[in-house]
This record gives C-alpha cells, structure tokens and sequence, in this order.
C-alpha cells in the first residue's frame, strides 16, 4: 500500500508542475559546510545537527515540523564555557555529533578532537540552554552516539583495533558501552560490536558514524565506511542482540556513488555518514553527509546534508534513491513555506544590519572571548584587531557557508586604514593557509584595493574615495573565481578573473571543512584603534541544476 501511495505522488507530481515545486524538496536540503548530520524526532518536531569543527558557536541546531523547511534555532555549543577553541586547527574542533530525544530531554553527544573527548550535554529545550559538556573519559574514539534501549541505555562509537594493533592501514572497530543516562557516565566494561567493518578479510576501512536501531525484535547498527572522501559509503548490520554478534548485509553498501561515472552531469559524490528518523506519515528518511563536484573531486563547498526516502524491506533497512543516483529532489508529504529563510537551491541571501543581533547563520573562527564588533543603525562594525585568519586565535571574522558551485558574495566596506598593516574587506577562507582576501587598505599613502592568496598579493589598484563605502565582490564560476570592486555604488569594476578555485578545495586545501564568505578586519599582528563598517552582506546562487525549477 505505501508502494501504491508513493507511486501515486510520484505521477501527481509530475503531471502537475506547482505541485511538483510544492511538494517536493531540494538536494541538499542544507547547501554548503555542513557536514556529518544527525537527526531526531521529538513529537511532532524534528531536529538536525551538523559537525562545525573550529568554528564558534559550535554545533549548528535546525528545527523542522515536515522534513521540507527547515529553520536554524541556534547552536549547542554557544557560551565560551561550553566550548574552548583556542589553538585548534580549522579542522580540529568539534566532530561528528548526534542527537537524541529521550522522555522529555534532548541529548547530544560529540567529541572535540584533541582537547574535552568525548562528551554529553543534554537540554529541555532544544533552542536552549544546552548544559555545559560532561566529559566520558572512557570513551575512546569518535563519532559517538546514543540508543535507548528498554530499560539501559548505550553509547556507541568509532574506536581503536583490538588492543590498538592495526592489521592494516584504516583498521577500526565499532564499539558498546553502557551509560547511566540520569548521571551521565558510563557503566561496566565496553565491547566490540564490529571488528574492521562489513568484510575483515577484504580490509575495509574506518568504519565509524554508528547509530542502532531497534525494531521487530532486531537491533540494526548503521555505519559509515570506507572514509570519508569519494570512496565513503553507508552499510548495516543486525542482531538480536543489542551487544551482538552483528551480521552484514549481504547487498552493503545500502548506499554509495563510489561506483559511477565520474563523467556524469551534475555529480553528487562522497555519499555516507548517514542518520535515519521516521516521518509522521510512516515514510522513513535518511539524512547524510554528499559532495557536489565541479569537476572530478574538486568542490569548494565542503561536505552538505543530503536527503532521500529509505524503506524496510526483507528485514532490512535500504534507501529507495529511484536509481543508482542521488538525485537532487524527491517528492514529499508538504508543502514549500515561501516565506521560510532559505537553505538550498538558488536562493538569494541578504542582511542590511537592521536586527540588533548578528544573523544566527553566521560564523566566528574559534570561540568569542570578548565583544570585538556591534550593530548599530543599520551596519556591522568590526574593530581592527592584530589576529588574523592564518593564525589559532579568534580573529575578527564573520563568515557565511559558500552554498554554491557558481554564485556570488558581496558588501560595502567603509574604512579607512591608518598605515599598510591595516586591512578589512571580503575573505574567502578554506583554511589558515588557503584563502583568498578582497580588501581595502593604503600602500605609498595611497587608498588601493588589493587581493591576496594566502599571505601574496596578486593583484591591487588605486582607487578614490568614497563615503558610501567599497563594494567588494567574489564571483564562484566552478573552478575558477573573479574578483569585482566598485568605488562608486555599483560601479563594478574587475580586479581579477580566472581565479584559481581549486586552490580552495578541499582536495586541494585538505581537511574536513568548506569555504566560507567573510567579512574580516586586521591589523596583522600590530595594535590598532581603528574600525571598519560593513553596510550590507549578501549571498546569490546560480547553479545551473536548479535553473527553470
């Protein structure tokens, strides 16, 4: 029947063309860095999460009450107490959380890499207060997550070899502890669920990302395996057990694009790291982590949050794609909110600073420790401080997700700079040493706009005056990038074209994380008085595979 049902959708929808645009959602579902989704269901809400690694606030939080328009309510991690990130690399951070709704109190449990570990922290209100972390020192590895059983309560994760011997390159196990959910430590003694992954003797690599499930008398545990780059997959295994023995799938991968034409028009590739919940109407879905290629495994935008439907079949959990493909949207039971903020597709995004608080979608660089930028009568000031992006502190950087393969960031900057330390204008970052910095400031006792790569300038020119500010502009074009300024309002005017994009991606940048737009200010390692005064920040997409939809 709900073969029959679906199926029914489908030609309504197609038939139909409002409808289609009404009743069907966009891949990804979040557009840009935001990677590694963990999904619950309280009621009627449902509530998705994503790793941030070294950005502050940490761990993103978005509420939707159908699986189609989704709102970011906050973060879990946004008191400096709760989170320290000094010194970490922009890849280091915050790991691979997960979300769980439990009898009335929400859960996360996360890790942050080379500091806290692992840790819990638990809320009435997913909005928040988010408690402060309770750390699980026995917890050792990654990508943990909670299963309530009946009457106990487990945590599960991406661990070491046994007795931490590698039998080769990429061996990891999957590992159960109990934990005592009312005061949050674990109990007893911790036992391997997974050894290697689906297939030891065939060596497969980092299994981690496990969740369990619960149903028809089965326990299924849900892993990620094979890294997370372009070989990432998704695979299962069950017991009637909660401790096990855990038997493979026969068919695993239940998903992966591993196995297509690299040719193939509009890409979506690196699919895994998935988590699973259950609509209202019975239709389960899967959220996971999917990449969007430009060009071979080239992409700026990080790793995002894809959706597809998911069914119970033959006793087995296994993603109903329409295809080998991911395809970039699937019909479902809602309907498009025209006035909700958009996340996906080709959306257009602009902040004028007429709120007295920073648009929540924004992002700092390691925690806030003090008050370095305010909003007041309609603009966005930043003090010119001595930290920069290169560095491990906090500097003074304001950043948006790029969500798009072509697309355009842009602002107007009012500053001017009292000697040729002094900087502010439009940073695309990847990571401290790959980043692209479209910025005003002097050189000779002249006002130039200037583009660097990395810590080299590659291009500059003088400009004029002007009290309406400089409107700066970086344009996405695949691979490639231009850089556009104008002195006199929209008076666009090229710097440079045929940008090197690859520079920023992540095959050629490294680490876990996307580009991000910024508005950024400093004085580069030098005391400053001075401010720079950002007027309007905006956000364009142009994807082609969005076009005439």
């Amino acid at each position: 029947m709900k073969k029959i049902r679906a199926t029914l959708l489908i030609i309504q929808l197609v038939i139909t063309g409002v409808e289609l645009k009404a009743q069907a959602f966009t891949n990804p579902i979040l557009a840009g860095f935001y990677p590694d989704p963990s999904i619950c269901r309280a009621g009627d809400d449902f509530y998705l999460i994503n790793s941030s690694f070294a950005f502050y606030p940490g761990l993103p939080i978005f509420h939707s009450r159908d699986l189609l328009n989704w709102k970011q309510i906050g973060y879990a991690l946004d008191r400096p107490e709760q989170l320290d990130l000094e010194g970490h690399g922009v890849s280091r951070g915050l790991f691979a959380p997960s979300i769980t709704f439990h009898k009335g109190t929400f859960y996360i449990v996360c890790t942050q890499v080379d500091r806290v570990g692992n840790f819990v922290i638990t809320a009435k209100d997913p909005k928040g207060p988010w408690s402060n972390p309770v750390s699980l020192p026995e917890v050792n590895g990654i990508d943990p997550s909670l299963f309530f059983d009946d009457m106990k309560t487990y945590i599960v994760y991406n661990s070491i070899p046994p007795e931490n011997k590698s039998l080769y390159g990429g061996h990891r196990t999957i590992r159960l502890r109990e934990l005592d959910a009312v005061n949050l430590k674990t109990i007893g003694e911790e036992k391997i669920v997974v050894n290697g992954g689906t297939d030891i003797s065939k060596k497969p690599v980092w299994i981690e990302a496990p969740h369990i499930i619960k149903r028809d008398g089965w326990y299924y545990l849900l892993c990620a395996e094979g890294g997370t780059g372009y070989n990432h997959s998704e695979v299962i295994f069950r017991s009637k057990s909660v401790e096990g023995p855990y038997i493979s799938y026969e068919k695993n991968p239940i998903l992966t694009q591993r196995h297509l034409d690299t040719l193939r028009k509009h890409p979506i590739t690196t699919t895994g790291h998935a988590d699973f919940v259950e609509g209202k109407d019975g239709q389960w879905w899967a959220v996971f982590l999917g990449c969007r290629p430009y060009e071979g495994d080239f992409y700026n935008t990080g790793r995002e949050t894809f959706m597809a439907p998911v069914e119970w079949k033959d006793g087995w959990l296994q993603f109903n794609l329409g295809g080998d493909e991911v395809k970039y949207s699937y019909p479902i039971n809602a309907n498009i909110d025209k006035n909700a903020e958009k996340f996906n597709g080709n959306y257009h995004f602009r902040d004028e600073f007429t709120n007295i608080t920073l648009n929540v979608r924004y992002n700092f660089l390691r925690t806030v420790k003090e008050k370095w930028y305010n909003i007041a009568d309609g603009a966005l000031t930043l003090n010119v401080r001595p930290e920069t992006c290169a560095g491990r502190s906090n500097p003074s950087f304001i950043g948006f997700h790029q969500p798009h393969l072509k697309g355009y960031a842009a602002t107007s900057v009012r500053f001017a700079a009292a000697n040729e330390n002094e900087k502010a204008g439009l940073l695309l970052f990847q990571n401290e040493k790959n980043h692209y910095f479209l910025c005003k400031s002097i050189k000779d006792g002249k006002q130039e706009v200037q583009l660097y790569k990395g810590d080299s300038l590659i291009a500059s020119r003088i400009i004029e005056g002007s009290k309406s500010g400089l409107q700066l502009k970086a344009e996405a074009k695949n691979s490639t990038y231009a850089f556009y300024y104008a002195d006199k309002k929209d008076n666009w005017q090229l710097l440079m074209d045929n940008v090197d994009g690859k520079y920023l991606s992540t095959k050629g940048a490294g680490g876990f994380v996307g580009c991000l737009y910024s508005m950024y200010a400093t004085s580069n390692g030098n005391p400053s008085n001075n401010k720079a005064v950002f007027d309007w920040f905006e956000c364009k997409n142009d994807d082609d595979v969005y076009k005439n939809k």
